[in-house]
């Protein structure tokens, strides 16, 4: 099934190779010839623009103890070096990416611009016509692979895909340069302009297809090998474009040996694009190229900045006392520019650390910028908002967020830069005294890329400082909530209030107003009847009496949803004592007479005197270890329950239920009779602001906990709570 793939790339790695092969030959063919051209034609007299170096004479050579077999060997040799450093770099591609169609592609590239760059394959086949178009065939063939190669790097293939639509008619224009030389179609005879037009929209949309793919597309490998093949494109035409303007500076005109410095100097320069161009392919051991990008465009910047110091003082003292080669003048300006070196070299390194990844170079400024900006009267609110921006500025970064944790739930408290250009999110956690207080999540400069140890230690300072204000926060905002549910429990203890009130009147009105109304009928009519017919009185007298029994206990019934009577007769305790004994008589009722083990033991205990309880604690007490009870009777199958009432401090009651049941089962139910259990509990204990917990017993089944808190009097004891 892959045979056809195969094959496919199979005669392309054959024809790459093979070109890469005659165009070497071409070029060793053309060096002899190139130095006989050289030595009799253009070293005492001009031959061709393409000349490495202008005509000379014997006199100027031999100041150098040159000759013109020499000088033009010595041409020879640099131009050599440089196209065999491009051959290397292309062999060293072929032997490490043989399965690489990009690999090809790019040896394919080195091998035509080694061939082309230097004027050596030009002027060594000028005399032979058949020979004489090769060059300009490599040359486009370099030109054509080597813009396919850029709009392919890293992953081999057009993004965006649109950019096909433009690399063709390039290409097109380039096979139709060679095919008709001496015509209109052919590049060598277009304007200056027209050539800038045809090349520059080609330029500027691999520049745009790198950047698109660097910051949509790359991994961070990928990103690495960018910028790799990037730095050496940059460095090698910035510096043959520097280095190019020294040949025709009338200062060398009259010194043959500048030419051989600076030719050397100009292909050493173009020899970093085979170095980093084969780095960024093989990508073994790809180190990180931002501290050599970094010191880079320092020194750079630092040498051009101290020559044009150094040339503007010269050029200023000589004007001004009116003098031209003064010891003096050139002494004092070297010593003035010893003297702001230092200082230049640390402010443009400043400069360029911030240009490339913020401030964390100096941490106790950025600390002060936020420290001035922190004094102003500021919102808790507003000063987080500026630590975040602070942050962002620092580092560099598209978007920072600063998170708080309220009731374990994280809310946005910060946010600084855009959103919606975000990369990879990290985040950091904001601690102060040893809590967590919320998070900071920040965005990556670009995707995949990893913050440096400098960023992490500028973070984690600026951490310190977000923590204290994101406490504040924290306090303001645990108050505002704090008042938002005492508003809601207020109203809902308004509606629960009006819906009681409600409730009562609905019975009093639907229930017993009808009732006592039958009641006064009924008693008029037995009046009636008393004296005519007694004993029809004497039956209504006794229906009456059943209706008046039914509804006294309609009325107990409301009044002890409402509260228990037990509680205001014995008090909690000996509520509690008497619920457990009709357990004990249900119990034993319901178990058979043969099965000891069968009968529930249930005890209590509890202290002998009790603090003053509000009446919701006694109700909410009474109603937990009630449905406990019933629970353990209903589903623990349990034969000891005990139950303890105690006062963990002056405001704290204490109820515990426990057994030696079957335990909790996995998945908790509500009571099929209408009880709510386990919620009812937890309930009852959260609207007093209790806590309530369910665990093993000690004796091996359930323990039901609840912990509720009360107001008392000073030294006042409930004595209706006393056990009687």
């Amino acid at each position: 099934m892959d045979r056809a793939p195969n094959r496919s790339r199979l005669f392309v790695q054959v024809m790459a190779s093979l070109l890469c092969v005659m165009m070497i030959v071409f070029y060793i063919n053309n060096i002899p010839s190139y130095y006989e051209t050289l030595r009799t034609d253009c070293t005492l007299k001009p031959c061709s623009t393409l000349a490495p170096a202008p005509p000379t004479t014997l006199e100027a050579l031999s100041v150098y103890h040159l000759t013109p077999d020499t000088y033009s060997l010595w041409f020879v040799i640099i131009e050599c070096t440089f196209s065999f450093l491009f051959y290397m770099a292309a062999f060293l591609i072929f032997f490490k990416s043989k399965r690489d169609l990009l690999g090809f592609l790019a040896m394919v590239a080195l091998v035509a611009y080694g061939t082309t760059f230097t004027s050596l394959v030009y002027i060594g086949s000028k005399d032979s016509p058949l020979l004489a178009r090769i060059p300009e065939a490599i040359a486009a063939v370099g030109r054509m692979t080597f813009f396919l190669f850029l709009l392919l790097f890293p992953k081999g293939r057009f993004v965006p895909r649109w950019t096909l639509l433009v690399f063709i008619p390039f290409c097109m224009v380039q096979l139709v340069s060679f095919l008709f030389p001496e015509t209109s179609y052919d590049l060598l005879n277009w304007s200056n302009t027209g050539r800038l037009l045809y090349y520059l929209p080609m330029i500027g949309m691999t520049i745009f297809s790198q950047v698109y793919r660097y910051r949509k597309v790359s991994s961070s490998v990928e990103k690495q090998q960018t910028k790799w093949v990037v730095y050496g494109a940059v460095i090698s035409l910035l510096g043959s474009v520097i280095v190019s303007g020294f040949f025709v500076y009338p200062v060398f005109a009259d010194s043959p040996v500048s030419y051989i410095y600076l030719s050397a100097l100009l292909y050493a320069i173009v020899a970093i694009i085979p170095l980093t161009l084969a780095l960024a392919i093989l990508r073994h051991r790809l180190w990180d190229i931002d501290p050599l990008v970094n010191r880079t465009i320092l020194y750079g910047t630092l040498t051009l900045t101290i020559v044009l110091l150094y040339a503007g003082m010269v050029m200023y003292l000589g004007s001004l006392f009116k003098t031209k080669d003064n010891f003096i003048i050139s002494l004092f300006s070297t010593g003035v520019v010893a003297v702001l070196f230092s200082p230049i070299k640390e402010r443009l390194q400043q400069i360029v650390n911030r240009l490339m990844k913020g401030r964390h170079d100096d941490p106790y400024a950025v600390l002060k910028e936020l420290g001035d900006h922190l004094v102003q009267p500021l919102s808790p609110e507003e000063a987080l908002q500026e630590v975040a921006g602070t942050i962002r500025r620092a580092l560099r970064l598209p978007y920072v967020g600063i998170f708080i944790r309220v009731n374990d739930e994280e809310k946005k408290a910060a946010v600084a830069g855009k959103p919606e250009v975000v990369f990879d999110i990290h985040s950091f956690p904001i601690i102060h005294g040893g809590e967590e207080l919320g998070a900071m999540m920040v965005s990556s400069r670009s995707r995949d890329e990893a913050f440096s140890q400098e960023d992490l230690r500028l973070m984690d300072v600026l951490l310190r400082q977000t923590g204290v204000i994101l406490q504040n926060i924290k306090i303001t905002l645990g108050m505002q909530l704090l008042a938002k549910d005492l508003q809601e429990s207020r109203e809902k203890l308004v509606l629960a209030r009006e819906e009681e009130r409600l409730q009562i009147r609905r019975n009093l009105h639907d229930e017993l107003a009808p009732r006592l109304l039958s009641l006064s009928f009924n008693a008029a009519a037995a009046e009636q009847y008393v004296n005519k017919q007694p004993d029809k009185a004497v039956k209504l007298l006794g229906e009456l009496r059943g209706v008046i029994r039914t509804t006294v206990n309609e009325i107990r019934t409301m009044v002890h949803d409402l509260r228990p009577p037990t509680l205001d007769e014995f008090g909690l305790i000996g509520a509690i004592e008497a619920r457990i004994n009709e357990i004990r008589k249900t119990v034993g009722t319901n178990s058979s007479h043969g099965d000891e083990a069968a009968v529930l033991k249930v005890s209590l205990e509890a202290p002998a005197k009790l603090p003053i309880l509000p009446a919701a604690v006694e109700v909410a007490g009474y109603r937990i270890i009630t449905e406990a009870l019933v629970n353990v009777v209903k589903h623990a199958e349990a034969t000891e329950c005990v139950v303890r009432i105690s006062v963990l401090s002056k405001s704290e009651l204490e109820i515990e239920v426990s057994d030696n049941g079957v335990g909790l089962p996995l998945l908790l139910r509500p009571s099929i009779n209408g009880g709510i259990g386990l919620k009812s509990i937890r309930e009852r204990t959260a609207e007093l602001g209790g806590q309530c917990f369910f665990d093993k017993s000690e004796i091996g089944g359930t323990r039901v906990r609840a912990v509720l808190p009360f107001l008392q009097g000073e030294d006042k004891l409930n004595e209706s709570s006393i056990n009687r």
